[in-house]
Formats: structure tokens, sequence, C-alpha cells
């Protein structure tokens, strides 16, 4: 059974390890989600401590998907912008462990930071992603609209460049 909950600063700090695991996976597994393959499990609880502190702030949600009980996958919506963009929201990590993939977790854990985003009053989303990969595809079966590729924008943990698409989408608030 999937559960999809928006973890409290709390809550992150008792799940902070399961976190680090799946985004130590990803890294792992080679996704360019900023680390390198050097990046260690201390590394990514450390990732996620300041996460923790951006949510104690309000400056981010961060939601996680639990299969069975166990931690899988996360994401986060970074609602801390400038005050010229208000109504802007950012993305960022959406992360599914490799066990688990292929079960539409990425799918709802994007609806629920949609439907949070819309509950802050953001009214236009971005992102971005390695150029080609699944989250791409998906990015765009759920309306997203590329604004862009740059390439060698990234690197991907063995150190090889990639390209990376900038997306965005506009949302309709209640």
């Amino acid at each position: 059974m999937l559960d999809i909950r928006q973890l409290s600063a709390n809550e992150i700090v008792q799940h902070v390890s399961a976190l680090a695991a799946v985004l130590h996976d990803c890294v792992q597994g080679g996704a360019s989600v900023s680390f390198m393959s050097d990046f260690t499990l201390g590394d990514a609880e450390a990732f996620f401590e300041s996460a923790w502190a951006a949510v104690e702030r309000d400056e981010r949600i961060l939601f996680a998907a639990f299969v069975d009980g166990e931690l899988v996958g996360t994401v986060q919506l970074i609602l801390a912008m400038p005050p010229n963009q208000p109504h802007r929201g950012e993305v960022a990590k959406l992360l599914v462990h490799r066990s688990a993939r292929g079960q539409g977790i990425a799918r709802r854990l994007m609806e629920q930071v949609e439907d949070a985003a819309r509950k802050a009053g953001k009214t236009l989303l971005v992102l971005d992603t390695a150029t080609g990969g699944d989250a791409e595809r998906l990015y765009a079966s759920m309306g997203w609209r590329q604004a862009c590729v740059i390439p060698n924008y990234a690197m991907y943990p063995d150190g090889k460049f990639c390209a990376t698409t900038i997306f965005w989408k506009q949302l309709v608030t209640d």
C-alpha cells in the first residue's frame, strides 16, 4: 500500500536515515541530483538535516512516499522565493529508490507537491531534470512545459556532463 505524507520537521528527523538511503541509492544509480559518486550516507543525512531546517522555517515542504511502511521516495517544494516572485515555487529532489520504481510513486509525489503548491498560493512551478531520463517523460506527461535544454549544465555522479531540461507549470489555484 502506497502512502504519501508531508513530513513535519520532527518527522524528518525521525526518518533522516531512510531519506538518506533513498538519496544515496539514487546517486549510486547514476542520478544527476547534485552529488558525485563519492557521496556517502553521511553526506545524504547532512543534506536532509539542512532540508529539515528549511522545513522548520516554513521555506520548504518535504513529502515522503511509504510502501507498506517503508520510505521509498521523496520530493520537496521550495517556497522561499525572492520578494518579486511570491507566486512561484520550485520542485526539487524527486527521488524514488531503484527497488520501488515503476509503481507510479513519482507521479503520486508530484501530484502531492502540486496540490501543496496550490494550497500555498503558488501559481507557477519550475524544476530542472537531466535531459532524456524517465523523469523528463513523467513531467511532460503531467502537463509540464519545457522551457529550454541547457547542454553540459550538470554532471552525472561519474563526472560525465549531462544536459538539463528546465520545465515550468502554470497552476490553477482554488
